[in-house]
């Protein structure tokens, strides 16, 4: 079986210098908030041209930050696009805050602002205190945050950039990290930059909220650990994953041109056949999935074709989270939210990672064309 996303070809490029920088870990010892984590820190900002920085234990630990410091609760509406991974809602909901779900594009598969604005007013009719959105890059790539940013504007809404899946691209010419007051990252393993565990990180314009989430990582102190001044969290990035992480950002630049090489090539051999990924003009997406759309009548034959020939595909995501048993009790922006429902019905991953070679992403290609091919031919006959 091709493995959806081999993190074994990355280990060997970089091997030696990832056991170099657990090595150095393992003898200065510090392994809980050591100098890794700060270096992390000052590279990550480096990279995206962030303003601050600050690692933390996961991503959905860092959304879950920003919103204790922004001191979010009970009667507060939280927008949330309702196709996507369930962490972005789960904290609005810890919070005791209302999610109130919105509806996302078709082309990009990202938020979409006439939902937004709808969710807004519907929130508003429900008596409730509309105060942030929290668009999700899926996939890789940006929602529309000059449209996004807007409507928040006019709303007097926060904006936190869930960057989980995009960390590494582009929005018109801007890099991901610097297109709201705050954005939250993945570290997860399977995301484009991956520890081997979990971390995360935020960054922000905002010093005072960084000041704020400084104390919230470290369960609310004060001047030191033994002093409190607020209810936080265990949220600390181990050292560990941040040595292993600065390894892994050395080369993240090329990963992403090879993961764009490995979208073109999929795109090239794929475009008459299915819908492939729409990008939008002036943006780059990390590439955290390659997600096709397929005929939903046909897409369980296609993948158990593509099962038969050694090649997995995902479903992200196949059921949208206002249709979810935990959260289906929450408002919808509209009483159907047709475009998230329709996507959970024809989306399909393919294997993708930047080291997936041309002659492997061939026999992909061509093992999709066959199947999908012989399934049109059944269904003529």
């Amino acid at each position: 079986m091709i493995p959806f996303i081999d993190l074994s070809l990355q280990q060997r490029r970089i091997r030696s210098q990832l056991e170099a920088a657990m090595l150095r870990v393992l003898d200065h010892g510090g392994y809980i908030m050591g100098p890794e984590v700060y270096e992390l820190e000052r590279q990550l900002s480096a990279f995206c041209g962030a303003r601050h920085t600050l690692s933390c234990s996961n991503g959905t630990d860092a959304i879950a930050l920003i919103m204790r410091a922004k001191n979010v609760g009970p009667g507060d509406a939280v927008f949330v696009p309702s196709f996507t991974f369930a962490a972005t809602a789960e904290v609005v909901a810890w919070m005791g805050a209302t999610v109130v779900f919105v509806d996302v594009l078709q082309n990009t598969f990202n938020i979409d602002p006439t939902s937004l604005e709808k969710g807004i007013q519907k929130a508003k009719r429900l008596g409730l205190r509309p105060c942030g959105v929290i668009p999700v890059d899926l996939y890789g790539q940006a929602a529309d945050y000059d449209a996004i940013g807007a409507i928040a504007d006019e709303h007097g809404l926060w904006v936190i950039a869930d960057a989980a899946q995009s960390f590494g691209g582009t929005y018109k010419g801007r890099n991901i990290g610097t297109l709201a007051e705050s954005t939250t990252t993945s570290f997860y393993p399977s995301k484009p930059l991956g520890a081997y565990g979990d971390a995360g990180a935020i960054f922000t314009e905002n010093e005072e909220l960084l000041n704020i989430l400084h104390s919230l990582r470290v369960h609310g102190q004060g001047e030191d650990k033994y002093e409190n001044i607020r209810i936080g969290i265990n949220g600390r990035c181990d050292t560990l994953q941040a040595a292993i992480l600065i390894e892994k950002l050395s080369i993240f630049p090329d990963e992403i041109s090879l993961r764009q090489q490995v979208a073109n090539r999929y795109s090239e051999g794929l475009g008459d056949l299915v819908i492939t990924p729409f990008i939008e003009r002036n943006c780059l997406s990390a590439w955290a999935q390659y997600t096709i759309k397929v005929d939903p009548e046909k897409r369980t034959e296609i993948m158990e074709g593509l099962k038969a020939e050694g090649i997995p595909t995902m479903i992200h995501y196949a059921i949208p989270l206002h249709h979810q048993k935990a959260y289906s009790h929450y408002p919808t922006a509209t009483g159907t939210l047709p475009v998230s429902e329709s996507l959970a019905h024809c989306v399909l991953s393919l294997p993708m990672h930047a080291y997936l070679e041309p002659q492997l992403q061939d026999h992909i290609i061509n093992c999709l064309r066959n199947v999908v091919t012989q399934l049109g031919a059944k269904k003529a006959a």
